[in-house]
């Protein structure tokens, strides 16, 4: 390779099963709601309708330990790259609007893969050993949702959890 060559990024199974979760109606409007309402952490939601589309439930304490592994690179990175970009949508500075957004953009970029590289450690996780216990995947999705929602002690939004299940089942059939 030379150097102006670079490797593609690594695209896993988790990764692309994310992609076209998160691209069915309503999922990513869904996600931002409990992230924004409930602290949840949207790749380790996605992480778990992966999981149980292979059929694997999890159950309070597996969350708990992915939760444990995934929480030093959120909060290092993820986090507050996010609201870097967030802070930059249509906040007045010193920069004009068109380079402000441009920059944005790269902003969104980086964060970006600072999710697709938290997705790959968690689908190194999965690949170590069996993430749980087997379930069709219709109760492995509910039933790992409410291990995440017993996690974090809150009450996911009745509508938000329906249009995750819904588009899963829709997926998964």
């Amino acid at each position: 390779m030379t150097e102006t060559e670079t490797k593609p990024p690594t695209e896993t199974p988790f990764w692309r099963f994310s992609l076209d979760f998160y691209g069915r109606r309503g999922v990513s409007d869904a996600c931002i709601a409990l992230q924004d309402g409930c602290g949840v952490d949207v790749n380790l939601l996605l992480f778990l309708f992966w999981i149980a589309s292979g059929g694997w439930q999890v159950s309070v304490d597996d969350v708990k330990n992915l939760d444990d592994k995934a929480r030093n690179w959120r909060n290092l990175t993820i986090i507050p790259i996010r609201d870097v970009r967030r802070g930059l949508k249509g906040a007045a500075t010193l920069v004009t609007s068109g380079k402000q957004e441009d920059f944005r953009s790269k902003v969104k970029a980086v964060e970006l893969e600072a999710e697709r590289l938290q997705q790959e450690a968690l689908y190194d996780v999965a690949r170590s050993g069996p993430p749980g216990t087997e379930a069709t995947p219709a109760a492995a999705a509910r039933g790992n949702i409410a291990a995440y929602e017993h996690l974090l002690s809150v009450s996911f939004p009745k509508q938000a959890t329906d249009i995750l299940i819904d588009a899963f089942d829709r997926l998964a059939s």
